[in-house]
């Protein structure tokens, strides 16, 4: 019988085989010189390796943690291959086919010629890549949307116009780069162009309008978000039980808005505390450079206090960058990339300053807290660390917990004290409302039948967003289905665990003891974290 360990392996390999790019960005070798393969039958061979695995996960008793989170991953694949979301996802720079490629190639950091050759050779795949790509959507019965493809258009028109391609900055310096420059101009931009091209003739017109942009309009599309909300929350909610928690939510926020802000602004209801985020010009950024400063300045003070808050804490620093300008219009409004283990790339928290002077600054702490420590970069960079896990338990995809952890981050900081001002207080709760807002606006798009438009409309009441943001986000959830629910729920039911093991153990209850527990098994589903809170619990009272 295949023993766990040999599992979570042979899951990894899975893995990295269906995204041989996060290989390289991990660190992890073996993969360099490829890409993802987008054509149907290498889906169908990866969909029946993935079922497998999650077969034979069930069988045997050694290690059940590890052989829960194979399962996990193993149908989060299943799910996302049957999801058929290559087929019509143009424009986010998170997910779309060739928007993430041109996201994360520029991101690779080659450390010999070995790996400096591996590049050029998976750069010369691209226009192969493409050309699967373009046959795989041409034969498409899913429609994608036609202001988001028409947003991919501009979007690869930009990259075009670049007088240097970034295609080109992982061998910039090197004896290498001769042969790269050629190679882009000779074979690489003009597959990208040609792909252009097919978007602007053959896709854009028979996109869907705004009125219908959810999973629900396409075939079988209820029961692919029924699918991929089991994948992100791993969970048993249903769309429809999300809305309601999400509608709670928002509701419950009020209360804090009104405390708060009234030590801000005086005694004021929460939609004014809300209107009043927005409608201040002192609370507008400067520019570019500035959000960029804060945001390093915010992490480095949490990265002072951490050691009192968590037993071990990660060896590398986080790093500030942001967001390439050709990627900033359609790219999330900040996000985290993790270091790779071979020290070729350290862990990055990308800060989008796209039209700088026309965001609001209340939210920078919270968003450096999330992002960097002590959110993502510790939890991520700290599972690195971790000499005796698999390698799968490492870098798993379970979202509730990576997404949950980040966003329980941000509550931690005010415990923390690493709130600088009310104000920065309020930007939490404002961070609160978008990740509750979100299970109300993906559910209502992919199963509740919403337009664009109401989507924007309510994240406009109940959000703390001016619009360049909103509609960002809006379109973040109609090409990115039902990851946006697994912020709050997974810090739901982090904050669950918690407090349950607070009252359990009382006196005995040790902040640092229960962080380090939920940090060094890696990420794991909801329900295989409830159950070593559980054991732990039992351990101290014994």
């Amino acid at each position: 019988m295949t023993t766990a360990r040999e599992l979570a392996d042979e899951m990894l390999t899975l893995v990295l085989d269906a995204d041989p790019v996060m290989a390289t960005l991990l660190g992890i070798p073996g993969w360099d010189n490829l890409l993802p393969d987008p054509g149907v039958e290498a889906g169908r061979d990866l969909r029946a390796r993935a079922e497998d695995i999650a077969r034979r996960a069930r069988g045997g008793d050694d290690d059940p943690v590890t052989r829960a989170v194979v399962a996990q991953q193993a149908w989060g694949l299943v799910y996302r291959l049957d999801s058929h979301l290559v087929e019509h996802t143009h424009a986010e720079g998170l997910n779309a086919p060739l928007a993430l490629l041109l996201v994360a190639l520029p991101l690779i950091r080659p450390s010999d010629d070995v790996a400096r050759k591996a590049y050029l050779t998976r750069l010369s795949a691209l226009p192969a890549y493409l050309d699967a790509l373009t046959r795989r959507q041409r034969d498409s019965v899913r429609r994608p949307l036609r202001h988001l493809v028409e947003a991919a258009i501009r979007r690869i028109d930009r990259h075009l116009a670049e007088e240097t391609d970034p295609l080109g900055s992982p061998l910039h310096g090197t004896p290498f780069a001769a042969v790269c420059t050629r190679l882009l101009h000779e074979t690489v931009r003009p597959a990208i162009a040609r792909y252009r091209d097919f978007l602007r003739v053959e896709v854009v017109d028979r996109g869907r309008g705004e009125d219908r942009p959810g999973l629900c309009w396409l075939p079988d599309g209820d029961l692919i978000y029924a699918d991929l909300v089991r994948m992100y929350t791993t969970t048993g909610h249903t769309p429809e039980e999300l809305h309601r928690i999400g509608l709670n939510l928002i509701e419950g926020l009020d209360r804090e808005y009104e405390e708060i802000g009234s030590r801000v602004f005086g005694p004021t209801p929460a939609a004014g505390v809300r209107a009043r985020l927005l409608a201040d010009p002192e609370l507008l950024w400067r520019d570019a450079e500035d959000m960029v400063t804060l945001a390093a300045t915010t992490i480095g003070r949490a990265e002072e206090v951490a050691g009192d808050w968590f037993g071990s804490v990660p060896r590398a620093r986080c790093v500030v960058e942001a967001v390439p300008a050709a990627d900033a219009p359609n790219a999330p409004l900040a996000y985290y990339v993790d270091p790779a283990m071979d020290g070729s790339r350290p862990g990055t928290y990308f800060v989008n300053t796209y039209r700088a002077e026309q965001r609001a600054r209340f939210s920078a702490e919270s968003t450096a807290f999330h992002e960097g420590v002590p959110g993502h970069h510790l939890q991520l960079a700290l599972a690195q660390q971790i000499p005796d896990l698999p390698l799968l338990r490492r870098f798993a995809s379970v979202e509730a917990y990576l997404e949950g952890w980040a966003l329980y981050a941000e509550r931690l900081a005010d415990e923390m004290g690493l709130y600088s001002d009310d104000v920065a207080r309020l930007g939490m709760l404002a961070g609160d409302s978008l990740r509750a807002a979100r299970l109300v606006v993906d559910t209502g798009l992919h199963a509740l039948r919403w337009t664009r438009q109401q989507a924007v409309d309510y994240l406009r009441a109940n959000a703390v967003m001016p619009d360049v943001d909103i509609f960002s986000e809006v379109d973040r959830y109609i090409e990115n289905p039902a990851q946006a629910l697994s912020y709050m729920v997974g810090r739901l039911e982090i904050q669950r665990l918690r407090g349950e093991a607070e009252r359990r153990l009382g006196d005995r209850f040790d902040i640092k003891a229960f962080h380090d527990l939920v940090l060094r098994g890696g990420p794991l589903p909801m329900a295989v974290l409830a159950d070593v809170v559980d054991e732990w619990c039992d351990s101290v009272l014994a």
